[in-house]
């Protein structure tokens, strides 16, 4: 899981890219659940929170990037 500091070095394709792994790992984790007790219970609240992360960052930079082409 990375942090929100590692989050801001990345590129957009880097973070698209870990977006839709983070999205697979989830899903993966819900249909692996479903059949058999999971071994760490608490993994699709993290794999939730770093999707959110991820999310916040991409949102983050396109109103930066709205803001800077507004005012010049």
């Amino acid at each position: 899981m990375t942090k929100r500091e590692s989050m801001t070095t990345k590129t957009e394709q880097e973070l698209s890219k870990l977006l839709a792994d983070t999205r697979a790992l989830l899903r993966t984790e819900r249909f692996a659940a479903a059949g058999a007790r999971p071994k760490d219970s608490n993994s699709p609240k993290k794999f939730r929170a770093e999707i959110a992360r991820i999310l916040t960052e991409q949102s983050a930079r396109s109103l930066s990037s709205g803001s800077a082409t507004r005012s010049a």
